[in-house]
């Protein structure tokens, strides 16, 4: 099994973490995270480094061990330098606005799709093709991403569609004439 969960998470200056009732919070300069540990996980701060501990060797205990060690690493790497996707829309007539606390979008639809976007997010609009959505939570700013990216998948044959700035789109030949 993995060894995740036993790795020692380091704090930076500037951040507070703190422990109430299997509650752990994490405050930085960009903001305040919380995360409800399970039962099974117990958590030690000592000298600035947090160790977690499983109670039994069960197989969910492990993989809930690990993810726990995951979360609240990425919980300190948030508040201190936060997250941020860039996405791009690729076809003729495909574009990005905002409007207000919405994003509206034109993929080739007989309508535009707008999307609301959640308060701990910042959303930017670079061109009429990009945008980059920021904040402290991973698991916020990946989802918002990927229900974004839903809206029109990118095809394999012309590669139209949304997309990750770094992501690759395997292309398919298609029909031949004979």
């Amino acid at each position: 099994m993995s060894r995740i969960g036993n790795r020692k998470i380091v704090i930076p200056d500037g951040v507070s973490v703190s422990l109430d009732d299997s509650i752990v919070k994490v405050t930085g300069k960009l903001g305040e995270l919380t995360l409800q540990l399970p039962s099974v996980i117990k958590m030690e701060i000592q000298d600035n480094t947090i160790t977690l501990r499983r109670e039994n060797e069960l197989k969910q205990t492990k993989a809930l061990h690990g993810t726990a060690n995951a979360n609240i690493a990425n919980m300190i790497k948030g508040v201190t330098e936060g997250y941020k996707k860039d996405l791009e829309i690729i076809g003729v007539g495909y574009r990005f606005n905002l409007k207000g606390d919405k994003l509206v979008i034109n993929a080739g639809y007989s309508h535009p799709v707008e999307i609301q976007i959640p308060a701990s997010l910042k959303v930017e609009v670079i061109s009429n093709t990009e945008i980059s959505v920021s904040g402290i939570s991973k698991e916020l700013v990946g989802e918002f991403a990927a229900n974004i990216r839903k809206v029109r998948q990118p095809e394999p044959y012309k590669g139209k569609g949304i997309r990750y700035k770094d992501e690759y789109i395997r292309r398919k030949e298609g029909k031949k004439a004979a």
